[in-house]
């Protein structure tokens, strides 16, 4: 059965645990300079690594400590978030940890990679007595700023318990969903539906656009009737000040996502008529310089297609 938890309320104190633990960030892109900014908010010691200097800057200036490598991370931190770009990522990491980490540590793998990466991973780590979870994230750069994510973790149940008050100091909610390697399904699951209603959102404002209606005034009738979407809340807004620029997903990153559910369809033998439509317009996002933008860049794609005669 699945158990959804979710965040105490804002009255509650924060880290009723103990204001002393130290949880380290793995990876300090987008989503990990946003969870450790909120979890020092929450009143956790952070310590985080990434090779970009930037980011490393970035977790300084917030007020958390810069760890010299992975394996720095482990020695120090009692829990680690992992949110990592890549399977190399992970498993260099992940040894790093192991060579490193103390018994009994726990880390939540919270990126999303392919099932079969993040099972080397564990089997890597299993072999020092560190836990790894699966937990990847429900939504954006722009919602892990405001704790507005869901963790869908799976894994050793109670190693997620212990855990569950440091994913409240970055998330809304926690959902467990099972054995090891369910938090991914689901993930691919979701994102499935983020491909489909990112697109379908651009296709609505670009009618009422091309009808003469302002793209504001569809955001702000449509969001809360029968065809509004998380993503039409969520990207419509940046789709309407065409500010794709400021990327909370890139649109290069998310073609990862994508290969991820592709494969997924394949391998379950799931017709996905609707998604596999969605790829040539995200495909073409690509071709026409928009990589390094936030998917709601999908609007632009549209738009051209709109004006070819």
């Amino acid at each position: 059965m699945t158990n959804i938890k979710k965040a105490p309320k804002k009255s509650e104190p924060k880290n009723t645990q103990n204001t002393k633990e130290t949880v380290g960030v793995l990876g300090l892109g987008i989503m990990g300079s946003a969870i450790s900014s909120n979890l020092l908010a929450a009143g956790f010691d952070v310590i985080g690594f990434d090779p970009d200097l930037r980011c490393q800057k970035r977790l300084a200036k917030a007020g958390g400590k810069v760890a010299k490598s992975a394996g720095e991370l482990g020695k120090q931190a009692q829990y680690i978030i992992s949110s990592l770009p890549s399977a190399n990522a992970l498993i260099e990491n992940a040894k790093a940890i192991a060579a490193s980490g103390k018994k009994g540590l726990i880390i939540a793998e919270a990126s999303t990679l392919d099932l079969e990466d993040k099972m080397q991973a564990k089997k890597i780590l299993d072999a020092k007595g560190i836990i790894l979870l699966d937990c990847p994230l429900s939504g954006t750069g722009a919602q892990a700023k405001t704790k507005d994510l869901s963790i869908y973790s799976s894994g050793q149940s109670t190693a997620i318990k212990k855990m569950e008050h440091v994913f409240f100091g970055f998330a809304k909610a926690n959902y467990f969903v099972g054995s090891f390697g369910n938090g991914m399904k689901l993930k691919l699951m979701a994102n499935l539906l983020v491909a489909i209603h990112n697109v379908s959102t651009a296709e609505a404002i670009l009618l009422g656009k091309n009808w003469g209606i302002d793209p504001a005034t569809t955001v702000k009738v449509l969001a809360d009737g029968a065809g509004g979407s998380r993503m039409f809340s969520v990207r419509g807004p940046v789709m309407v000040k065409e500010n794709w620029d400021e990327a909370t997903m890139k649109v290069s990153i998310w073609q990862k996502d994508m290969k991820l559910i592709t494969a997924a369809l394949a391998q379950t033998n799931t017709p996905a008529p609707l998604f596999s439509a969605s790829q040539a317009i995200y495909n073409a996002a690509m071709g026409v310089g928009h990589a390094e933008n936030d998917t709601a860049a999908v609007y632009d794609v549209l738009r051209r297609m709109s004006k070819l005669k």
